[in-house]
């Protein structure tokens, strides 16, 4: 792991380690959690947002039929 600074006005820093206090972690394991997380929700509205530039531009030709959309083709 690497150490590198970081800089917190005081009300968040008491804020950070409370919750730390609160989850019996330490600060920089919450600080690590919590960046994964954002990282985590950052990528998803990436892939959300693409998705939707995808079928804005290929939209499907079901007219609102989604129930034979979602049936089972049949044999």
């Amino acid at each position: 792991m690497e150490t590198i600074q970081v800089v917190l006005d005081s009300a968040l820093l008491r804020a950070a380690d409370s919750a730390a206090k609160r989850a019996r972690i330490n600060r920089s394991a919450l600080i690590r959690n919590a960046l994964r997380e954002y990282l985590r929700q950052r990528r998803n509205r990436e892939l959300e947002a693409s998705d939707r530039q995808g079928y804005a531009k290929h939209p499907t030709a079901l007219d609102g039929d989604w129930e034979r959309e979602a049936s089972w083709p049949s044999e």
